[in-house]
């Protein structure tokens, strides 16, 4: 698991280039299709997506206040505007503890959820448009560990699916099993 902030933000500039490429591939027409979390669709996924940028990002000022767009050009726009501010935030110099609903998290651990969360949805959005690419290995086995220590039994079926059987050994398969995915 990364250790240190720069780790950290690298690691989430990684998992921002993987969902950039996602995201390319959304187009308004798409946006009924269904997404690998249960009862979501593509525009729920978008809205889900801008709103935690916002937050990841906000969470370095000790601020979280939610803004979002309407129009399916405004949120991928605003998502890849606020992918390149969280980013951007993070390569910083900047706190060493933040407090996210009453938790003390450290900030290398904070960006590193961060890059989990954004490499899984970006995940998400190339199932929902049709694309099967993969979560390129290193970056998967980088996640892992976090995944690991972040994703807790009390998750299961609220934040996440129950774990399944991993179909294979690669990193990707192992970790999408983890959060409950195929």
């Amino acid at each position: 698991m990364t250790t240190t902030l720069p780790a950290s933000v690298e690691l989430l500039g990684r998992a921002l280039d993987y969902t950039r490429e996602r995201l390319a591939g959304v187009r308004g027409g798409l946006l009924d299709r269904a997404t690998p979390c249960a009862d979501w669709r593509l525009h729920d996924l978008l809205v889900h997506m801008e709103d935690s940028l916002d937050a990841f990002t906000e969470a370095a000022g000790g601020e979280v206040a939610v803004h979002l767009t309407r129009t399916v050009e405004g949120r991928i726009a605003a998502i890849e505007q606020k992918a390149c501010a969280l980013l951007g935030v993070w390569s910083r110099p900047g706190p060493g503890d933040v407090l996210v609903g009453g938790l003390d998290l450290t900030s290398s651990l904070l960006v590193a959820t961060a890059a989990l969360e954004i490499t899984t949805h970006g995940w998400d959005v190339g199932r929902a448009t049709g694309e099967d690419t993969a979560i390129p290995a290193d970056l998967a086995t980088a996640l892992l560990p976090i995944a690991h220590l972040t994703v807790t039994t009390a998750d299961r079926g609220v934040r996440f699916a129950p774990e399944r059987p991993a179909a294979g050994d690669a990193a990707d398969v192992r970790l999408l099993a983890f959060l409950g995915r195929t």
